[in-house]
């Protein structure tokens, strides 16, 4: 039976030089301004997503990569998604904005405080996507923490920033007019946290929430990582291979998480990413698939400087005919999901040399029969549309950057497509980004 899906928008550029590369670019937008942002976001919310994620990386590379992510604007420059937040969600009514916070580079104490400005100030319609990235520990003089260290500190730091978040307990906020009593002093918590990582006290200088906390987002496939949505998180940014089994079985990782976290399957949404590519005709897709069949040497390169920017590694010296020894080019600091995303599917390192594995990056297939995602709209529906009914899917991340003409190019046939099978929705309620996640 069909039935509603949620669908968001990963930010995967971040707040920087959208559409540098491309032919869009000479629209002529100026990327650190705001209106080629909030033109995007209406077209969003006109489409009926639920939420935009903004990607972030804090840190431009180390030494050895910072020309690679910088030439290609790649990896680098950008500007901080949270000061762009405030101008998306006063361009919106419903839209919901999660930009990336790391605990690494924000204080709990100023973490939740910024949060509940910007709740409040949105009618509820701000969130975070809390990542744990360890590269960017030198930038504040903090010693990098190993993958677990870093998710153990993430948990403190969330715990210490709902705490403050509940500082102000039941009946502190009274807000009564006729006497001009603001608040009870007596119901709010100076409590002392005093932990491995942080030490802070409270109470928080905001009110309390009346509608829900702001949403919390997490990426991370480990499973320390889904451990970590399961006791924390509404919304599961969910990287995996797009089919009916590989889904289904990660999204009942997350409910058993959340379930040993003693909470809820409905308590948590798992999004997956998704990167159609939606074209008019099967003609064209025969053409678009037949063609990344045989790639030129110049677009395997391309490949490898996206792979180099998101690895942090410079990749480019390496033999492109010879199997790359994970061990001995990846430092602690990559992530292990970003290492497992190189091998595009293959089953190991020891098994394909470089130039296989950038050639399995540049190979595409066809929705229809489900060997890629290069399809018509009503191909990316069908896919859609199984995975809610087969998989039980809660629905898609669409990934790209925050162009107009890219969000044109994935949503001007689909999202009549969606609409008309009852897959989108076609208007909001009257709650905010958290009743908008539970409704359905």
């Amino acid at each position: 039976m069909t039935r509603l899906q949620h669908f968001g928008w990963f930010f995967s550029r971040g707040f920087g030089p959208q559409a540098w590369g491309r032919a869009d670019y000479r629209w002529g937008y100026e990327w650190y301004r705001p209106e080629l942002y909030v033109q995007a976001v209406q077209q969003l919310e006109q489409a009926g997503l639920d939420l935009v994620i903004l990607e972030d990386a804090l840190s431009i590379g180390n030494p050895s990569t910072i020309d690679l992510r910088t030439r290609q604007a790649y990896g680098g420059p950008k500007h901080d998604p949270l000061l762009l937040v405030p101008y998306l969600l006063n361009a919106t009514k419903h839209l919901g904005f999660t930009p990336t916070i790391n605990p690494v580079a924000t204080p709990p104490y100023l973490a939740a405080r910024q949060a509940a400005t910007l709740h409040h100030l949105s009618g509820g319609r701000y969130g975070m996507n809390v990542v744990t990235d360890v590269a960017s520990s030198r930038h504040f003089g903090v010693p990098p923490l190993a993958h677990d260290g870093a998710y153990d500190r993430a948990s403190e730091w969330l715990d210490v920033v709902k705490k403050l978040w509940h500082s102000w307990g039941e009946g502190a906020y009274v807000n009564d007019t006729e006497t001009w009593h603001f608040a009870d002093g007596s119901k709010i918590d100076a409590f002392q946290h005093k932990g491995e990582y942080y030490d802070v006290t409270g109470p928080l200088n905001a009110i309390p929430f009346d509608d829900g906390d702001p949403v919390i987002v997490s990426p991370g496939g480990s499973p320390r990582g889904i451990a970590f949505a399961g006791a924390n998180s509404e919304v599961q940014l969910a990287l995996a291979p797009l089919d009916v089994s590989s889904v289904a079985g990660y999204r009942q990782r997350v409910i058993d998480a959340a379930t040993d976290a003693g909470r809820t399957a409905a308590s948590i949404k798992t999004l997956f990413v998704f990167k159609p590519e939606i074209v008019s005709s099967r003609e064209e897709v025969d053409r678009i698939v037949a063609a990344s069949e045989d790639p030129t040497d110049a677009e395997l390169h391309a490949i490898l400087l996206g792979q180099s920017s998101d690895l942090e590694t410079d990749l480019t010296g390496l033999d492109w005919d010879r199997p790359v020894n994970p061990d001995a080019v990846f430092g602690d600091h990559v992530s292990r999901g970003s290492i497992k995303g190189l091998l595009a599917g293959a089953s190991s390192f020891e098994d394909h040399t470089l130039r296989e594995l950038l050639r399995r990056h540049a190979r595409k297939g066809r929705a229809a029969d489900r060997t890629g995602w290069v399809g018509t709209a009503g191909d990316i529906a069908d896919y859609i549309e199984e995975f809610g009914e087969v998989a039980g899917n809660d629905g898609f991340i669409f990934s790209g950057d925050l162009h107009p003409t890219t969000v044109h190019r994935f949503l001007d046939q689909l999202v009549p497509e969606l609409r008309h099978r009852g897959l989108l929705r076609t208007e909001y309620g009257d709650g905010n980004l958290r009743a908008n996640l539970t409704e359905f």
